[in-house]
C-alpha cells in the first residue's frame, strides 16, 4: 500500500462535507435556483431539498455525492455565500421591499 492511499482516503471523506443547513439555502439563493430546481438535478423531490436545507435531513448516498457537488460549484462562483453570517435576502423578503 502506498503513502497516497491513506491521504487519498482522508481526502474522500474531507470531499463528502456539507456545508451547514442555512449555508446551502444561501449557495442556493445566490444562484437563483428553486428548491425544485436543485431536487431535479440531484434526482429527488423537493421535500428533500427543504429538509437538507433546515437541517432536519441529510442526503444519503447517491444523491449526497451529487448535492455535495453542487454546492462546492455553487460555492465557487457565490464565495459570499458561504460565509454564515451573511444576511441573504430571500425572494420573499425582497418583494416585501418593493411593495
Amino acid at each position: 500500500m502506498s503513502d497516497a492511499d491513506p491521504l487519498q482516503r482522508v481526502d474522500a471523506l474531507l470531499d463528502d462535507v456539507l456545508p451547514p443547513p442555512h449555508v446551502r439555502q444561501q449557495l442556493r439563493l445566490a444562484a437563483g435556483l428553486t428548491q425544485q430546481e436543485v431536487a431535479d438535478a440531484v434526482g429527488v423531490k423537493r421535500l428533500a431539498v427543504a429538509r437538507w436545507e433546515l437541517g432536519e435531513a441529510h442526503p444519503r448516498r447517491p444523491h449526497r455525492a451529487v448535492y455535495v457537488h453542487l454546492l462546492k460549484r455553487l460555492a465557487e462562483r457565490f464565495p459570499e455565500a458561504t460565509d454564515p453570517n451573511a444576511g441573504m435576502p430571500t425572494p420573499a423578503s425582497e418583494s416585501r421591499r418593493s411593495g
